[in-house]
């Protein structure tokens, strides 16, 4: 267990690269408009813009930190007006395996409040506004009624695969159908299942009724491929996109922040110069080379790579939903790290991750996968606080003035300028939270509370919410367990039990008591609360 977790973590915060993606571009759509509004515009068309690519790495010690390509790294560039637009992308909501059937799910992201439920009339997963339109309560709060539709609780109104208002409980059955007016419909997204997570497109205008048969979201085939392992977790993050995706493209602080916990202990003074170099940049993300490895970044959730060298013998992500590139030679050992980081609102993200490998696949079928989240949840909490701290900072400095604030003179930090430069060149230097936010950062709760993980997955990951209440009913049976031993010693007559089993039993109490103790104290680090100082590691 500890080679494998050495093997597949040692590069936990690593980056990946794809290959470039049609350069799809919409008119920025109307956002979070309701079905029961008429369209705006209509479908603009697609076009692709023909763009040269760039090569750049990390400047040196004596350049200026400004976003600029350092002499003899550059191609000739063609200037172009495109912009990336946060509106018209397919976004992850949940992995399929945290998702429960038979009941809706309530999930925010790029500040829209969405429910996802399963539509066993159709047998597919929908994605709806999570907002009544009788008195705007919440829908995730409903149920699936016996029909399959979804229910809102509040007054019991029910809606349909397509958002349609189904039946309304108070509405005199003599009367007008008033269930069918317009106004009765809830919004519903174009949504789908791609690599076992589901997807949605952030506006409900029905021009976008059918963007699937347009465009499709990224597609990682191993994910899809049976010879590969593909635990996936989940983690709600107390920072934002930005800070979370330029953490996982940063391997450089690894050796530090993590120390200890990723395979064998290093030295701390370990840190060494790293060979990082962006191979190409445009509106759709970058691809990069770090030996032996390449990774990519799809914009503007996914970032993955292979850090046991090129994937040039396997295939890789599109957003075709095709395999690009196949290879009839026997496959090599291979291990993905997939990182796909979910914009939620202005200081807070979410992170869905799976790290595919084509060995020890065994191990996945022993190893429970809350265990896997175990190792996984101490690695994002070793730097969590920083990161939230971090990111106080950049607001307080400006987003606009990252490039002056950070140092960044080395190679290793080549990713990290990329995500950077991607992010201020195209898409305005932030997350486009449209007008449903100020962009100011909700305040710093008290670090337990940070740091909590039964809120931020427990609750949301289904393994680790069943291996929660097993091991806390253990602990209950065994402070049973040892109160029944103590229990018989005490009542037993002397004579009636012997010597011997009056002892076992004082030795079962006693021994059953520890357990519950450690048990005890076993779950609240690990599903709870596990505070993590660098200084005593």
């Amino acid at each position: 267990m500890e080679t494998l977790r050495a093997s597949s973590f040692s590069s936990f915060h690593r980056s990946f690269a794809p290959p470039s993606l049609p350069r799809t571009q919409f008119d920025k759509p109307i956002l979070h408009l309701p079905l029961r509004e008429k369209p705006i515009s209509p479908l603009p068309s697609l076009h692709s813009i023909k763009s040269k690519s760039k090569l750049f790495t990390a400047i040196s010690p004596s350049v200026s930190t400004e976003f600029a390509d350092p002499p003899g790294q550059e191609t000739e560039v063609e200037r172009s007006d495109e912009k990336f637009d946060w509106y018209a992308q397919w976004y992850p909501v949940m992995p399929v395996c945290d998702l429960d059937k038979r009941a809706p799910h309530g999930k925010k992201v790029m500040g829209i409040d969405v429910v996802v439920w399963w539509d066993r009339n159709e047998g597919e997963w929908k994605v709806f506004d999570d907002a009544c339109p009788h008195r705007l309560a919440p829908l995730s709060e409903g149920r699936i009624d016996q029909c399959g539709r979804l229910q809102c609780v509040y007054h019991g109104w029910c809606f349909g695969s397509s958002g349609e208002c189904k039946f309304i409980p108070q509405a005199p059955t003599d009367g007008p159908p008033i269930h069918t007016n317009k106004k009765a419909c809830v919004a519903a997204y174009p949504s789908t299942v791609q690599n076992d997570i589901v997807w949605f497109w952030p506006n409900s205008d029905p021009q976008y009724k059918d963007i699937l048969t347009k465009k499709k979201p990224p597609c990682i085939p191993e994910l899809d491929d049976p010879s590969y392992s593909r635990l996936m977790g989940n983690r709600d993050i107390p920072y934002g996109y930005e800070v979370l995706a330029e953490n996982l493209m940063d391997p450089a602080h690894v050796p530090y922040a993590h120390y200890g916990i990723m395979g064998a202990k290093a030295d701390r003074e370990g840190g060494r110069p790293l060979e990082i170099s962006i191979e190409k940049l445009d509106v759709n993300g970058f691809t990069a080379k770090q030996e032996p490895g390449a990774y990519n970044f799809i914009a503007p959730c996914i970032f993955y790579g292979s850090p046991m060298g090129s994937s040039s013998n396997g295939s890789a992500a599109s957003s075709t939903g095709t395999t690009e590139d196949s290879s009839s030679v026997t496959p090599q050992r291979k291990l993905l790290l997939i990182f796909i980081c979910i914009p939620v609102s202005p200081g807070n993200s979410r992170l869905i991750y799976s790290f595919p490998r084509n060995f020890a696949v065994w191990i996945d079928r022993i190893v429970p996968r809350w265990m896997f989240h175990v190792g996984q949840n101490l690695i994002l909490d070793s730097d969590l606080y920083l990161l939230h701290v971090e990111e106080r900072k950049i607001m307080d400095a400006g987003v606009s003035n990252w490039q002056k604030a950070c140092f960044v003179p080395t190679k290793s930090d080549a990713l990290v300028i990329a995500f950077r430069k991607w992010l201020k060149k195209y898409a305005g230097g932030q997350t486009d939270w449209g007008t449903k936010f100020t962009g100011a950062l909700p305040p710093t709760p008290p670090k337990e509370q940070l740091m909590d993980r039964y809120w931020s997955h427990v609750v949301n990951c289904r393994s680790c919410s069943v291996a929660y209440k097993g091991l806390n009913a253990l602990e209950v049976a065994l402070q049973i367990i040892s109160i029944a031993s103590i229990a018989i010693v005490a009542v037993s007559k002397q004579g009636i039990i012997s010597a011997v089993t009056r002892n076992t039993l004082v030795i079962a109490a006693v021994l059953s008591f520890a357990a519950s103790k450690w048990l005890s104290h076993f779950i609240y680090k690990n599903f709870r609360f596990h505070d993590y100082n660098h200084a005593f590691r």
